[in-house]
């Protein structure tokens, strides 16, 4: 081990002084230097290639237990000690599912608006019926939230919001800034599902959440494009 450390700096500092510092013979080291390595320090160059590459194929999803069985399938027999002194040595980490993240919370004791819709999302003027939904984003940082509402004669988005947390001054932030930049008249209908950050709005909610046609994937993937 003390061998191993001079070799590291022996670019950077003379070899006796180092010698003198750790306990050991100058000439002690140079026998080091030229005996042979040994079958385990051999293989190490080719087990980091192994478990580097199995932590690729498994898509950093494997911890060291399933990650030996999955090379051992491949013909590669390995300790899960090992594994994990590789694994730290190669800077490797399992990557963690995020749990799942309601956006809808319908248990709640707040009041509910009436359905001005009543389930009938055509519109025949622009700024008449707005519909808004809320949706998550994963990051390497964690969830970001995304609020939007997007205009029922148009399906133009008018505005959105991003926050780290979903609350009401999330939606309350998107709705601002539609009202601002589209200066609807008044009789505007306001319409979302129940779920509690939204009615803490005091705006007009639907008793039923939106369907999927009116706030659809196609409209959160712009929402998502402008986000990044």
């Amino acid at each position: 081990m003390r061998y191993g450390v001079i070799e590291q700096m022996r670019q950077d500092y003379p070899v006796p002084p180092m010698c003198r510092l750790l306990g050991v013979s100058v000439s002690g080291y140079y026998a080091w230097r030229t005996r042979p390595l040994s079958l385990r320090a051999q293989q190490e160059p080719r087990l980091e290639a192994e478990v580097l590459a199995a932590n690729q194929r498994t898509r950093e999803s494997f911890g060291p237990e399933r990650l030996q069985r999955h090379l051992g399938e491949q013909g590669v027999h390995i300790g899960v000690h090992r594994i994990k002194r590789l694994r730290k040595k190669l800077g490797l980490r399992c990557r963690q599912k995020r749990k799942f993240k309601a956006t809808t919370n319908s248990r709640h004791e707040l009041p509910v608006a009436p359905n001005l819709l009543n389930q009938d999302f055509a519109a025949s003027a622009p700024n008449q019926a707005w519909c808004g939904d809320i949706t998550y984003i994963a990051t390497d940082e964690g969830w970001l939230y995304l609020a939007g509402l997007k205009d029922l004669f148009s399906g133009e988005l008018v505005g959105y919001a991003m926050s780290e947390r979903m609350t009401k001054q999330l939606v309350m932030q998107a709705l601002f800034r539609a009202v601002t930049s589209q200066r609807p008249p008044a009789g505007l209908i306001h319409h979302t599902d129940h779920g509690s950050p939204i009615l803490r709005t005091r705006v007009s909610a639907a008793r039923r959440p939106v369907p999927h046609a009116d706030f659809n994937e196609s409209t959160w993937k712009l929402l998502r494009q402008r986000a990044d």
